[in-house]
């Protein structure tokens, strides 16, 4: 007679946590949450500490008050989103397949200028971060550049109806007479296709004008606006090439865009450096005093040489502001609030949608960037980078190099992600900063691999607690993020 060893189960690639006191279970294999009941909590907790047989399982769930049926489809459903695992069962591969040669483009940066008129002393074109080689080449895109670039993303989006382009600089305003006419010129190009085109644009908001701001909102023009907060901390590191502070020329405009660009929100994104750390008082600065819609904020964690990096103590007090304003976030959220700490919204619509990234961002896949003079790069960082290049707007994208960079780029790539449980939100963060820092596109960044993590568990508990107590609100939440 031949003796047949039944399976011994573990705990698989998950993390648990608790919210409102319940529990639940994050599966990185599926980006997928689930609330455990106290049954399964316990069979997922003695998992933690040694494996179990299959029949060993159903009996504890059977003991904990689970039909038979109930407790088999569990363990059936744990099995297949790898919440258990067993080292004696071969499994088929959960990791996230490479994008197809011809996979559609959803969206454009266009850098409509390289020149700006400030001289902020951390922007990556100027700093120890700048890889462009702009020398020789165009400092403004010409407008038969731009209508072949608008050419170009209609018949590379494939069966997408509602294509996307960002507009970026330098300073984007530096050259709206180009943007109007683009905008005009997709509209109608867009429409001939049954397609129709949405567009944002980033600026630092000192050349806004009444006709510039009735033009945005008569176009439903996304705004996002580059500032770091009241006078004293905006005029730190956002200064003219003379030295002088941005806030008072910015201040009057802002306050007209918000008054008058209404069918957007307009957000602001701060840039967290040496000295500028007291999120707090920026944020209420930017969302109360000021009325942006939304605020969220970058620190500085590129290559680390310079000035106005953040040290631990800088980011230990930035870490301690961003969980100040989750719980607001949260206390708004459980009244049925909205709340404008993007850091935490962007967060909870990834949870919500059950995001699984195989890459860090769109950057070379549903988006890439192009250049004043039409190359083709990942994304509006790599602008102008002859080292990056993946095509020209008149040429297209060419494959071989949008593959090598997507292939290195792939979360299943990047070894020190494999065990990872925050990897479905991370997949190893931005290519830029792993160039500048490692010099290699497809590299982890390392450095901030405990903050995500921390932040991921923060984001997971408030989800989990308003899952709780007001599930209305996600769903309403979730309805709004899919129209903003």
């Amino acid at each position: 007679m031949t003796t047949i060893l039944a399976p011994k189960y573990r705990r698989g690639d998950i993390h648990l946590f608790e919210a409102d006191g319940a529990g639940f279970v994050y599966l990185a294999s599926a980006g997928a949450i689930f609330a455990l009941d106290e049954g399964a909590a316990s069979v997922m907790a003695i998992l933690g500490e040694r494996q179990m047989a299959y029949g060993e399982m159903v009996a504890g769930l059977v003991e904990k008050g689970y039909s038979r049926a109930d407790a088999e489809d569990l363990i059936r459903e744990l099995r297949a989103v790898r919440g258990i695992v067993s080292d004696e069962i071969r499994e088929a591969p959960l990791a996230p397949a490479a994008p197809p040669e011809d996979y559609p483009l959803q969206a454009l940066v266009l850098n409509v200028t390289n020149q700006c008129n400030l001289a902020c002393t951390y922007c990556y074109e100027f700093g120890a971060d700048k890889i462009a080689t702009p020398a020789g080449k165009p400092k403004y895109m010409t407008l038969e550049t731009a209508k072949t670039s608008v050419d170009f993303l209609l018949k590379s989006s494939g069966e997408r109806e509602v294509p996307h382009i960002t507009f970026f600089g330098g300073e984007t305003l530096m050259n709206f007479k180009l943007l109007r006419d683009v905008v005009l010129y997709a509209n109608e190009a867009a429409a001939a296709m049954a397609k129709r085109m949405t567009y944002s644009l980033t600026t630092n908001a000192t050349l806004l004008t009444d006709e510039i701001i009735q033009f945005l909102s008569d176009q439903a023009i996304g705004v996002t606006v580059s500032m770091d907060g009241p006078p004293d901390l905006q005029d730190r590191h956002r200064v003219y090439k003379n030295g002088k502070g941005s806030y008072a020329v910015m201040e009057p405009r802002l306050r007209k865009l918000i008054a008058g660009h209404k069918t957007r929100a307009i957000t602001a994104r701060v840039t967290l450096t040496e000295g500028v750390t007291d999120v707090i008082r920026i944020y209420r600065h930017l969302k109360d005093d000021l009325g942006f819609h939304e605020v969220g904020f970058a620190p500085v964690t590129d290559s680390g040489a310079q000035a106005y990096t953040l040290d631990d103590e800088g980011m230990d007090t930035v870490v301690a502001a961003f969980h100040e304003l989750a719980a607001e976030w949260l206390a708004y959220a459980l009244r049925g609030e909205m709340h404008g700490f993007s850091n935490v919204s962007e967060t909870i619509s990834e949870l919500i949608q059950g995001t699984n990234k195989s890459h860090p961002c769109g950057a070379g896949l549903g988006l890439v960037g192009v250049s004043p003079s039409g190359d083709l790069s990942p994304c509006h960082r790599f602008t102008d980078a002859d080292t990056h290049v993946l095509g020209h707007v008149t040429t297209g994208l060419d494959k071989e190099k949008r593959t090598d960079f997507l292939t290195r780029g792939h979360v299943g790539a990047k070894y020190e992600c494999s065990s990872c449980w925050a990897r479905p939100l991370c997949a190893g963060g931005c290519h830029h900063e792993a160039f500048v820092r490692y010099g290699d596109t497809g590299h982890a960044n390392l450095h901030y691999c405990d903050w995500i993590r921390e932040w991921t568990e923060a984001c997971l508990k408030i989800y989990g607690t308003v899952a709780q107590r007001n599930p209305e609100f996600l769903e309403r939440f979730a309805a709004r993020k899919g129209l903003s």
